[in-house]
């Protein structure tokens, strides 16, 4: 009477086991991103909410997610473990010579890049990463609510959104726009004040660069952000188009 309950436990023994191997070989096929926070300058209140928003997307949209504000992931055999990587509110400047260098080997070989809101108020003194990232930071108005008028919806980022996105923010101006970039989407200076890039303000763009992949969202400065659905959606389709799969 023994047999049937042995073969009963090896049988559970067994599922669990071969549960734990699945579980462990789809981590290992899976996408993995790197969330990069680090701050040289103003330090946004937001950013454990962007964590925890890219760290529940990755779990309902199976891509792994590891965070850090240490500049030494940047290192050539750290980076390799990547799809993409996510400036996420990054200010200033964040990374050395060596990591710089390690980054753009990263992108030329063929891998992603998501900046957020504050990438652009970063690292000023690298051009590469100017051209990178697609702009520059110069200056913001108050948060306010502004139109955002999407050219742009054959691209994950915005294929979801109506042509025009009613959305509150803060809305930054920009200089050495990187003419290459593919805008998404263009903000309607005249419905907030402050705005100063006239009739064509980039606010989302994406683009290949230097063998790799770049996208861009200006949004992303409040928390709330981080709990409404529409900008959700689209931050996760610029993950999918950096990470390339």
């Amino acid at each position: 009477m023994i047999y049937p309950i042995l073969l009963s436990v090896f049988s559970f023994l067994s599922a669990g086991l071969s549960s734990c191997h699945d579980k462990k070989a789809e981590e290992q096929t899976s996408p993995r991103i790197l969330v990069f926070y680090k701050t040289g300058g103003y330090y946004h209140q937001s950013i454990p909410d962007g964590i925890r928003a890219i760290q529940t997307l990755g779990e309902e949209n199976r891509f792994a997610v590891d965070t850090t504000k240490n500049a030494g992931a940047f290192s050539s055999s750290n980076l390799k473990k990547y799809d993409a990587v996510v400036f996420l509110n990054t200010t200033h400047e964040v990374l050395d010579d060596q990591q710089q260098n390690a980054f753009e080997q990263y992108i030329r070989s063929g891998k992603g890049f998501v900046g957020v809101h504050a990438a652009t108020d970063t690292e000023y003194e690298w051009p590469w990463f100017n051209k990178l990232v697609g702009a520059y930071f110069t200056n913001h108005p108050k948060v306010q609510e502004a139109k955002i008028l999407v050219k742009d919806k054959n691209h994950p980022s915005t294929s979801h959104l109506p042509s025009v996105w009613v959305h509150i923010d803060e809305w930054y101006n920009f200089k050495n726009i990187n003419p290459d970039i593919k805008v998404l989407a263009w903000l309607d200076e005249k419905s907030y004040e402050g705005g100063q890039n006239g009739d064509q303000h980039p606010i989302a763009w994406y683009h290949e660069f230097d063998g790799g992949r770049a996208f861009y969202t200006g949004l992303g400065h409040t928390s709330e952000s981080y709990r409404e659905p529409m900008f959700l959606k689209h931050l996760l389709g610029g993950i999918v188009y950096a990470i390339g799969k």
